[in-house]
């Protein structure tokens, strides 16, 4: 098969856009999918997160878009806010051939008013979750009938979040004759129903093996049920990993395990569905850019979660859902870098573990935590800290406006300066952690696109 992006029907625009991105050879999701999106079908895939999905729907939607016709032709599902922001971000990469196509994204945790303003000038792509997409239906702001692809982007996430009846509700008002693309990294009975509901004839593409086994090193650890939390910190201590994405099976478990590790000295946070989506941004912002050892989260709360460069995946508790072990895992390990997978499991455990390697197809590797005592003491300190600055898009600030004023009057280098996430009233850049407090400092004494702007430290 050729997995050159050259080989695809796109047009001559659209290949020098991929050219342009460095777009060469298609993942193995993108060359199974693309020949058959392209030439019209509905399709099935089973793919997860960083395999490459988002770019196989995009350039399918994007060939099909009429720029000068400023109606909705194109409307994607996702089940969160910040899985919808980076697909969002992707079509608008991928856009760039065509001047003026426009792509929305339509969350909650953002009020509706600036958003149905958006809509009466016109999109042609919307990116949104079930539940804000229904408030817009509802009020009239968002009009289906031009739509000629559907993409329900993680349909296993969205389903578990209990949206079944909005996405039944959201695709029912678009048109039959449109092409219906459904992603999910899981395929269980609901998904089928929903396919047999919504698309026609459709191709599938399930890629065997959903993970490089070489690049996830799977680890079990046997212990007693009340060493699980400090087994954590023993891990940590020993592999001492960047980033740790640790799954609990309870909220009470994570708010424990963090109280343990932050009394150890450890730079942790928790995600859980108690945050306002302003803390929960705020959150993923700190451990993507690397300014948080340790995430600890529930399975619910890290839905549509994806962090590229994550070292380890600790399983404080064991899933019963074996799909579900392998979906977390599948979190790290992603492009060419290696990662952990490290598991904690008490006896009570071993039915599940056994129905996990079964569905996986390798046998266990256990290990004992009594080889890893002697670990390094050193405290795991994470490389960055973040700063927030009081002004985003609003104010019309830019990542190239906070690298400038760092590197320029302030005279950091750019070496020093890590990601740069701007959001509507906030922006938020990682700096080397030995630099923070002096970054502080002299970013409110200078000037950030020529205004005085008001700078904090976050602290985890």
């Amino acid at each position: 098969m050729d997995t050159a992006f050259t080989a695809l029907p796109l047009s001559p625009a659209q290949q020098a856009a991929l050219q342009q991105l460095g777009y060469l050879t298609m993942t193995p999701i993108q060359a199974a999918s693309l020949p058959l999106t392209l030439a019209g079908h509905d399709l099935i895939a089973q793919a997860r997160t960083g395999s490459g999905k988002t770019a196989a729907f995009a350039l399918t939607l994007l060939g099909k878009l009429n720029p000068r016709y400023f109606a909705v032709q194109a409307l994607v599902l996702c089940p969160t806010r910040e899985l919808a922001d980076q697909v969002s971000q992707e079509i608008r990469r991928l856009a760039r051939f065509e001047d003026n196509i426009k792509v929305l994204t339509l969350c909650g945790g953002s009020t509706l008013r600036p958003q149905m303003t958006s809509l009466e000038h016109g999109a042609h792509v919307v990116v949104g979750t079930p539940g804000r997409l229904m408030d817009h239906l509802e009020r009239g702001s968002l009009k289906l009938e031009a739509v000629n692809t559907l993409v329900l982007d993680e349909a296993d996430r969205m389903l578990d979040m209990g949206f079944h009846d909005d996405i039944v509700h959201v695709v029912r008002r678009c048109p039959g004759s449109r092409q219906t693309l459904l992603f999910s990294a899981t395929y269980p009975e609901g998904i089928a129903r929903l396919a047999q509901q919504f698309l026609r004839e459709p191709k599938e593409v399930k890629l065997a093996g959903q993970h490089e086994g070489d690049k996830i090193r799977q680890r079990f650890y046997e212990i007693k049920h009340e060493e699980r939390l400090q087994a954590v910190a023993t891990l940590l201590k020993h592999y001492r990993p960047v980033s740790t994405l640790a799954f609990c099976n309870t909220k009470q478990q994570c708010r424990d395990l963090l109280d343990l590790l932050r009394a150890q000295g450890f730079h942790a946070l928790t995600l859980n569905g108690d945050l306002e989506q302003r803390e929960r941004d705020q959150v993923l912002i700190q451990f993507a850019n690397r300014s948080c050892s340790v995430l600890v989260a529930t399975d619910v709360a890290a839905r549509g979660l994806d962090i590229s460069q994550l070292e380890a995946v600790i399983n404080v508790d064991v899933t019963p859902d074996p799909e579900i072990h392998i979906h977390r895992i599948g979190r790290t390990g992603r492009a060419d870098q290696a990662g952990w997978a490290l598991s904690l499991c008490s006896p009570s455990d071993r039915r599940r573990i056994a129905a996990i390697t079964q569905m996986m197809g390798s046998e266990p590797e256990w290990h004992g935590l009594g080889s890893l005592q002697d670990g390094n003491t050193e405290p795991l300190v994470p490389p960055m800290a973040t700063l927030q600055i009081l002004g985003g898009r609003k104010e019309k600030i830019r990542p190239g406006d906070v690298l400038g004023a760092l590197t320029g009057e302030a005279g950091f280098t750019k070496e020093q300066v890590g990601k740069i996430t701007v959001t509507d009233q906030t922006t938020y850049v990682a700096v080397a952690r030995d630099i923070a407090r002096e970054a502080v400092h002299r970013l409110s004494a200078g000037k950030v696109k020529g205004k005085s702007v008001r700078v904090r430290l976050l602290e985890d």
